[in-house]
């Protein structure tokens, strides 16, 4: 790998903070593959690649991530290391890779020059565009040139990211354009005879879900659903607060102070014919409420604090989203499906109220949530030539 001025004058630039570097867990036996996402967004594709190494090949995957990221069963979690020659060297003395699977578009120079001194094989996935680490400030000169020549394989989202890898000096042979892999499935399970029970219930009732609900959000969601009600009368609001501990006060407050009439998954209630509002009791039924309901409003987007939920649960089910303007950490998952038109934001809970009334139309709630849904499955291919290109890798090492 060329070592480049700008490389020297990176790895001399003054430390700011202490050093960092080990204290790592001991390392798996056998063959190892390393992972590494900048944010938690950008390693779901890289969770569900994971998965299948692990499950289906056997291999322990290591993966870094500056940002809290959920347990997944045979899969080992770190911070990366900094991003300086002696921290380098001890992390990959520890873990020994076989391959470096980098995603977004992140470069850690030091890093990469270590990787590719000792012969592990680079591979950037869901690449967007290339940058140094984003704390690093400074100009050095061919840095992202030097780093970017060692990649085997450079996966790129589309033909502008493939464009700017290039432009970067990526090799014109590694870069491709994929399209992004397939995340983690956001598909939540249920009972399938409590599912078949309820919708012979519900029979031709229109529903909607408000999942994942704030406190600040239950005034709003309670407006919209009133004045959709004039015109679906038989209208049926499902609500999972975001606190399953507020079900039993929210309940008493909508039947005894707004004269709605309520029934509480908690009390073994069922959602009979003239039930205006069902609370349900918690998050451990999600599966069954986004099945059985055709539009579903994701909570904390539209006065809390950011969308509770991942919005590709609903997705996945063939939901039809609504969302308000706070996204959360689900920024760039809402930008896809808002490009494919599979998802429908609100600004305001007169917009909540008007967004509903018009999905109230089964076909528009259809069409959004079929696009919705071939986002929640696109991508299933980009993994599969991915791990083809891993196995082929550790073969090649065999």
């Amino acid at each position: 790998m060329v070592h480049s001025l700008g490389l020297t004058l990176y790895n001399l630039r003054p430390r700011r903070d202490p050093a960092s570097g080990g204290g790592w867990p001991e390392r798996p036996s056998g063959r190892l593959i390393w992972m590494h996402a900048p944010s938690a967004e950008a390693a779901r594709g890289l969770l569900e690649l994971a998965a299948r190494l692990i499950e289906e090949d056997g291999l322990t995957v290591l993966l870094t991530c500056p940002e809290g990221l959920p347990a997944r069963k045979g899969l080992v979690r770190v911070l990366p290391p900094d991003d300086r020659p002696a921290e380098a060297r001890a992390f990959l003395d520890h873990w020994r890779p076989e391959i470096a699977i980098f995603s977004d578009g992140e470069l850690r120079p030091a890093v990469l020059h270590e990787a590719a001194e000792r012969g592990v094989q680079l591979m950037m996935v869901d690449g967007r565009a290339p940058y140094v680490l984003k704390d690093r400030n400074g100009w050095y000169p061919g840095l992202m040139r030097s780093a970017l020549q060692g990649f085997a394989h450079v996966l790129t989202l589309d033909e502008a990211s493939a464009r700017a890898f290039r432009k970067g000096g990526a090799a014109l042979s590694a870069v491709g354009v994929t399209g992004r892999m397939e995340e983690n499935s956001a598909a939540l399970p249920c009972l399938e005879a409590e599912r078949a029970a309820l919708a012979k219930l519900l029979a031709t009732r229109p529903v909607w879900l408000a999942v994942g609900l704030p406190e600040p959000e239950e005034a709003a969601v309670i407006a919209a659903h009133r004045a959709a009600q004039s015109l679906a009368h038989r209208l049926l609001l499902i609500i999972a607060p975001e606190d399953p501990a507020r079900a039993a006060a929210l309940a008493r407050r909508l039947a005894d102070d707004e004269g709605w009439i309520v029934a509480e998954r908690s009390e073994d209630q069922e959602p009979e014919a003239d039930v205006e509002v069902f609370v349900a009791d918690g998050m451990a039924e999600l599966g069954l409420w986004y099945r059985l309901a055709p539009i579903t409003f994701m909570g904390g987007s539209l006065a809390g604090q950011g969308c509770v939920r991942n919005p590709m649960e609903p997705a996945a089910l063939g939901s039809a989203i609504l969302y308000g303007p706070r996204p959360g950490v689900f920024g760039g998952t809402f930008g896809r499906l808002g490009a494919a038109r599979a998802a429908r934001p609100v600004g305001s809970a007169t917009d909540l109220g008007e967004a509903l009334s018009d999905l109230l139309s089964p076909d528009r709630a259809a069409r959004l949530a079929q696009s919705a849904w071939m986002v929640a499955s696109d991508g299933a291919d980009v993994t599969e030539r991915i791990i083809a290109l891993v196995r082929n890798a550790v073969k090649d090492n065999a």
